[in-house]
């Protein structure tokens, strides 16, 4: 994991993100937020269990599925399993220590 703090890379509604093999943050004070820093640990966890271009081409092909069907860009993202699995287990810190090979599928429905 390499964290890179850049404002200019994001969103002004994102704080951050995982593009592997980087966490890139919104702004330095994030670092000391764990639960922040492990949900996109969860990303990158789930980035190299695809190969990481799948796991971009899946995310993509789900969100444009969940955007149909929500019809809500917002609850598309939130419904994405990869996003469910990252913020049901966020809070989580050992989360990863026990989490099993691809787990997101259980979040597909």
């Amino acid at each position: 994991m390499i964290v890179w703090v850049n404002r200019f890379l994001l969103r002004k509604k994102f704080l951050g993100m995982a593009l592997w093999p980087f966490i890139i943050l919104q702004n330095k004070s994030l670092l000391s937020d764990a639960v922040f820093i492990n949900h996109e640990k969860i990303h990158l966890r789930q980035q190299a269990e695809m190969l990481i271009v799948f796991f971009y081409v899946w995310y993509v092909f789900e969100f444009l599925l969940r955007w149909i069907q929500f019809k809500s860009r917002y609850q598309a993202y939130k419904n994405i399993s990869f996003e469910r699995e990252a913020y049901t287990n966020e809070k989580d810190l050992d989360y990863l220590k026990k989490r099993s090979f691809w787990c997101f599928t259980k979040y597909l429905f």
